[in-house]
Parts: C-alpha cells; sequence; structure tokens
C-alpha cells in the first residue's frame, strides 16, 4: 500500500514536472508568434498606407487636371497670344496625354521635385519649406494646449460619470464637435477683436518678441482649433477611461476600498494608454482639415493658404504639391493611430 501510494505521487510529480517543462518550452514559441503577427500587421498597414497614398496621388492628379481654365493662359494673362500660350503649354507638358504627365510627375514626386509654381516662378519646395515652419508652429501649439486639456476633461467626465459635471462636459463637447471651424472663427472675431478689441482679426504669422505679442498673433486660430480637437479628444478619452473602469480588476480594487482618484491613476488609465493614444492621433488629423479654413480667415501665412492661392491662380503644380503634402501628413497620423492599437491590444496581436 505504502508503495502503491509512492508510485502514483511520483507519478503525479513526474506529470506535472513535464507539464511545466512543456509549458516553459511553448512559452518562447508562443512570444514569437505574437512577435511575427505583430510584425506582419505592422507590415500590413505600412503597404495599405503606401496603398493609399498612390490612390489618393492619382485622384489628387486627375482632380487638378479637371480643374476649369487653362493653367497656361492663367499664368500669361488674358492679353498673350496663342504662340506663347502654346509654347507655354509644351514647356509645362501640357499638351501631353495625361497618363504620361501623370508618371513624370509622380517619378520627380518620388525623387522629392514638386516641380515649378507658375505663379511665383519659383520651385515649389521652396514655397512650401517656407511656409511649412509656421503651419508646423500653429499644429503644434494647438496640440500643446488640446491635449493636456482634452485629457483632463476626458478623465475627469469619465471619474464623475453620471454626475452634472459629466453632463455638462457632454453636452459641451456635443455641441462643439456639431459646430463648424468657420463659425468658431467668424464669432471669436466677432467678439475678441471686433466687440471687445482684446486681440487681432488677422494673424500674420511674423517673429514675436514677447508672450503677449505671441497670444495676440496665435490666440484666435488656436482658439478655433483647439474647439473640436478638445471636444473629439474628451469624448474619446472619457470612453476609453469608463471601458477600463468597467473591467473586473477596478471591480476588486473598489472592494478592497481603494479611492477613486487612485484607482484611475495607478489602475484604469494605465490600461487606457493605448486607446487614448489612438484617440489623440486621431484627433490631431482632424487638425489638418481646420488649418486650412482658420489660415484663409485668419490671413495666416501657412501652407494652407498657400494651397488655396494656388487653386485661385490655377498653380497645379504648387496645389498638387499641397495637397499631397497634407494628406501624407494625415495617413501618418492615422498610421501612428493603427499601430498604437495594435501594440496596446494584446488581443490583436494574436489573431
Amino acid at each position: 500500500m505504502p508503495a502503491t501510494r509512492w508510485a502514483a505521487s511520483w507519478a503525479t510529480c513526474s506529470a506535472s514536472r513535464f507539464g511545466w517543462t512543456r509549458k516553459c518550452n511553448a512559452e518562447p514559441s508562443r512570444r514569437m508568434q505574437m512577435n511575427s503577427n505583430t510584425l506582419w500587421l505592422i507590415v500590413q498597414r505600412f503597404g495599405a498606407a503606401i496603398v493609399t497614398l498612390l490612390i489618393v496621388s492619382i485622384v489628387v492628379f486627375a482632380i487638378t487636371a479637371v480643374l476649369p481654365g487653362d493653367a497656361a493662359q492663367q499664368a500669361l494673362g488674358q492679353f498673350a497670344t496663342p504662340e506663347q500660350v502654346a509654347a507655354l503649354r509644351t514647356k509645362l507638358g501640357l499638351d501631353q496625354p495625361g497618363v504620361v504627365r501623370y508618371l513624370h510627375w509622380l517619378t520627380n514626386l518620388l525623387g522629392g521635385n514638386f516641380g515649378e509654381s507658375v505663379s511665383n516662378a519659383m520651385p515649389v519646395s521652396e514655397l512650401i519649406a517656407g511656409r511649412f515652419p509656421k503651419t508646423l508652429m500653429l499644429s503644434a501649439t494647438t496640440a500643446l494646449v488640446s491635449v493636456p486639456l482634452a485629457l483632463a476633461l476626458g478623465i475627469g467626465a469619465a471619474m464623475y460619470r453620471g454626475s452634472r459635471l459629466d453632463g455638462a462636459l457632454s453636452f459641451i463637447t456635443l455641441t462643439l464637435v456639431a459646430v463648424p471651424e468657420f463659425l468658431v472663427a467668424t464669432l471669436a472675431v466677432l467678439i475678441f477683436a471686433v466687440n471687445l478689441g482684446w486681440l487681432s482679426a488677422l494673424s500674420y504669422g511674423g517673429d514675436v518678441s514677447s508672450p503677449w505679442q505671441f497670444m495676440r498673433t496665435y490666440a484666435l486660430p488656436v482658439m478655433t482649433l483647439c474647439c473640436v480637437i478638445v471636444a473629439q479628444m474628451a469624448r474619446m478619452t472619457r470612453a476609453a477611461v469608463i471601458d477600463q473602469l468597467d473591467s473586473p480588476y477596478v471591480e476588486m480594487a473598489r472592494l478592497k476600498g481603494v479611492s477613486p482618484v487612485r484607482i484611475v491613476l495607478r489602475h484604469a488609465l494605465p490600461n487606457a494608454i493605448g486607446p487614448i493614444v489612438n484617440a489623440v492621433a486621431l484627433s490631431l488629423s482632424y487638425l489638418l482639415g481646420g488649418v486650412v479654413i482658420v489660415e484663409t480667415i485668419f490671413n495666416y501665412p501657412g501652407i494652407a493658404s498657400l494651397m488655396v492661392d494656388a487653386v485661385t491662380n490655377r498653380d497645379m503644380a504648387l496645389d498638387q504639391g499641397c495637397t499631397m503634402l497634407f494628406c501624407s501628413a494625415y495617413l501618418g497620423l492615422v498610421l501612428m493611430a493603427d499601430l498604437c492599437a495594435i501594440l496596446s491590444n494584446p488581443r490583436l496581436r494574436t489573431q
């Protein structure tokens, strides 16, 4: 009888050791499979972004090619002779088939050559390089203001879910999302520039030598852009934090008597970092559309206003270069959001 018990005990221990060994051996292979799945998803996202950018280039070239008017006639003026217009069309390659012109333009674009602006008689790359720092300054200032504010509002609304504060924030964010940027900009100019006279209605984007001048220059454009971005980002942040607050481990922390602030900051917020970063990237992608409206209304000398001037002057090369730059930035932000979603979600990595 003792021998039988000893044999059964020995068999159980051996089986447990064998199972533990299989588990230890299976763990690296499982980790390698997860890494390969993650790498494959990232490669798929990059490939989809490249294909999307190629399709966007075709659409951009086709739309600019069918715009009404003649670029050569627009550049030379109404008093130009037909011979001069024909010579300029030949120089610009407008007399060639559309497919040939697209392939030539795409080849130059991949080589960093955006072409030459007809209306400005300058390379498009130089025009974009002169305006890009101003647009980058406006976008960076908006991001520095909107991201902390939106995160604070979203986390606060999630902590006090169902309260009057949550209801007020939800109403305000829904209202701001529904209001377009041009209406916000117009109301801001009427209130702060015309009636109160506190801020300037035009923003020239020049050098500022004091914080007060910087605030007067960028206050209204940044305020206009922040309204919609903060509202969208705050709502997505609230949803991400609430999704974590409904998890079983948070309920266990509540049963142990952990304070609500500690639950959010130490438990829910770290697990919601991935969705929050995804929300920030998607919200900042909407910034690109608002920049076009804001720079036009406030006469801000950025890339968006340069693109609007290119459309007005029928400058195809400049319009194509600015549009492709905006589309590339938008796809980059969306790609960053997808990568954050993949890296922060174990279920996506194992699918």
